[in-house]
C-alpha cells in the first residue's frame, strides 16, 4: 500500500515508456485517420506489445493478465496516458469491464466474454447513458428488461456507448424491478451480444469534430437473450457500475498526468528554440510563468491522485478523494495543454503539433465518468457537516 516505485516496476515502466514513445506516438497520425490502415496498425501495435510482454499487465493472472497490483497499475497508467492510443496498444482499455466481469460473471460468462476480452480478441462496451435523460442522474434511465420464460426481453436507447461499432457485446444497464425495490435497486446489468437481431448501431456520434472516440448511439429493440445473461444479481446494476467506475476514475486521472507531462515537454522544447524580441521564449518572464504554473499543476495533481489511490488501496471507499481528483484534475489537464498551445502561438492551433487534438480530447474529461458538478456535490455534501474529516486529516 505504497506509491513507492521498486526496481521491478521501474523496469516495467521504462519498457512501457519506450514502447509508447517509440512505437505508439509515431503512429498517431495514421491511427487518427480511423481507416483500414489504422486498424491494421493497431493490430501491429498489439502484437508488438505482446511480443515485449507488455500486454494487459494490470489484469489478474488467473484471467490472462500480468497480475500487477492496483498501485502498480496506477503508476502504469501515467505512462500509458502519454498517448490517446496507449490503452488499446497495451490492452488496458478493457480494465474496467474486465474488473466488472471478473467480480460478477459466472464461469460460462467468463469463458465466453471475459477471457477473450483480456486477450484482445474481442472488444466490449457498456450501455449506460441515454439521450432522453440526464446521465448525471442514472436512476432516471428508461431502458427496461422483462423476464419472459427463460429469456430477457431488452429495450433500450443508449448513446456514448463507447466502442460499440467494434464490440462483441454491450452490458446494458436497465430497469428490471418495480418501484418497490427503491431507486438504486431497480436496475440490473444484462449482456446483449451485438449480433443479436434486436441490437442496432444507429451511428457513431460526431464529437468535437471527430468520430475517433467511437462514441456510438445504439438501439436495442425487443432483444431476447437467455436469462443467464444477467450479470451478477437482479437489482445490482448500480453496484456493478460503481465497482467498475471507481478504480477507473483514478486510472483516468493518472493518464491525464501522462498527457500533461507530454504537453509540458512539448511546451518546454518550443520555448528553448523559438526566438522573439531578441531572445528565446524561455528567457521571457511571462513564458517562464506559464512553465512554472504548469509544473505546479502537474506536481499537485500527481500527489493528490497517488494519495487517493493509496486510500483506496488501503480499503477506503475513497469517494471524496476520487471526486476531488476527478474534477480538479480535469481542470488542470485543460490548463496545462492550453498553456502549451499559447507558447506555440499560431502553430499551437494547427495540426502540425499534437496539442490541438490533445486539447479537444481534454474537454471530455469534465463530463465522462461523472460531470464536474456531480463530483463537487459529492465533496460538499460529505464534508460540509464534518469539515475536519477531509482527506487531509492526519
Amino acid at each position: 500500500m505504497s506509491s513507492v516505485i521498486n526496481e521491478e516496476l521501474r523496469d516495467i515502466l521504462g519498457r512501457v515508456r519506450e514502447f509508447i514513445d517509440g512505437e505508439v506516438i509515431p503512429s498517431e497520425p495514421l491511427l487518427r485517420e480511423a481507416s483500414l490502415e489504422s486498424l491494421v496498425e493497431i493490430e501491429r501495435l498489439k502484437a508488438e506489445a505482446k511480443k515485449r510482454n507488455l500486454w494487459a499487465l494490470g489484469h489478474p493472472k488467473e484471467i490472462g493478465g500480468g497480475g500487477l497490483s492496483f498501485m502498480d497499475v496506477t503508476h502504469l497508467n501515467e505512462v500509458i496516458g502519454r498517448s490517446f492510443f496507449g490503452q488499446v496498444a497495451v490492452g488496458t482499455w478493457s480494465m474496467q469491464d474486465s474488473i466488472m466481469l471478473n467480480l460478477y460473471a459466472n464461469d460460462e460468462q467468463k469463458k465466453k466474454w471475459l477471457y477473450p476480452l483480456v486477450a484482445g480478441e474481442i472488444r466490449s462496451t457498456i450501455g449506460m447513458t441515454e439521450p432522453e435523460v440526464a446521465g448525471s442522474d442514472p436512476t432516471r434511465m428508461q431502458a427496461t428488461a422483462v423476464l419472459d420464460g427463460d429469456e430477457w426481453v431488452v429495450n433500450a436507447h443508449k448513446w456514448f456507448t463507447t466502442g460499440a461499432s467494434v464490440a462483441a457485446f454491450t452490458t446494458v444497464l436497465c430497469r428490471t424491478e418495480d418501484e418497490s425495490a427503491g431507486r438504486h435497486k431497480a436496475f440490473s446489468a444484462i449482456i446483449v451480444p451485438t449480433d443479436n437481431p434486436g441490437w442496432q448501431l444507429v451511428r457513431q456520434v460526431p464529437t468535437m469534430g471527430s468520430v475517433l472516440g467511437d462514441h456510438c448511439e445504439i438501439r436495442i429493440t425487443n432483444a431476447r437473450v437467455p436469462k443467464e445473461n444477467l450479470l451478477g444479481q437482479r437489482g445490482e446494476g448500480f453496484v456493478l457500475s460503481q465497482r467498475r467506475l471507481g478504480p477507473g476514475r483514478i486510472f483516468h486521472c493518472m493518464r491525464w498526468l501522462g498527457q500533461m507531462q507530454r504537453a509540458f515537454e512539448i511546451m518546454c522544447d518550443r520555448a528553448q528554440v523559438r526566438e522573439v524580441a531578441g531572445g528565446l521564449l524561455s528567457t521571457k518572464g511571462q513564458i517562464q510563468g506559464l512553465i512554472a504554473e504548469s509544473a505546479a499543476d502537474i506536481f499537485s495533481h500527481r500527489a493528490a491522485t497517488l494519495a487517493a489511490a493509496e486510500a483506496v488501496d488501503a480499503g477506503s471507499e475513497g469517494r471524496v478523494e476520487i471526486s476531488l481528483i476527478k474534477f480538479r484534475g480535469a481542470q488542470l489537464l485543460h490548463n496545462v495543454i492550453d498553456r502549451a498551445i499559447q507558447v506555440h502561438g499560431a502553430l499551437g492551433v494547427t495540426g502540425d503539433t499534437p496539442l490541438e487534438w490533445m486539447y479537444r480530447e481534454a474537454r471530455y474529461a469534465r463530463i465522462y465518468d461523472g460531470p464536474d458538478e456531480v463530483h463537487r456535490e459529492v465533496v460538499a455534501r460529505k464534508l460540509v457537516k464534518d469539515p475536519a474529516n477531509g482527506p487531509w486529516r492526519v
